[in-house]
């Protein structure tokens, strides 16, 4: 299975999934630590990808996404953003909207 096939596959099991450095519990960056606030604001029941220990998803997931940097979230498969549109979502009161639909 490629690093594309396996980015799919967590995409199709799960409808809010983050890729983030680090875990909720522990991120290792403030930008991931914010979307991780958001969500937990949000009370949104979320997968995280820890980046950091899948070097073939971080890479690929660059390429599958067309997005740079991480935080990613998706949700429904789709990309919403990094961290600066999740929080002007969550400020927004948007981001509860997006992830009431989620399924």
């Amino acid at each position: 299975m490629t690093a594309i096939d396996r980015i799919q596959a967590q995409l199709a099991s799960h409808p809010v999934v983050l890729y983030m450095k680090g875990t909720p519990d522990f991120p290792q960056c403030g930008f991931s630590s914010r979307v991780v606030q958001a969500l937990e604001a949000c009370h949104a029941e979320y997968v995280h990808v820890n980046i950091f220990e899948d070097p073939e998803v971080r890479e690929a997931l660059k390429e599958y996404s067309h997005w740079p940097t991480y935080p990613q979230l998706y949700i429904n498969g789709e990309l919403v953003g990094g961290c600066d549109i999740v929080i002007d979502l969550f400020n927004k009161g948007d981001l509860n909207i997006l992830l009431a639909n989620v399924g």
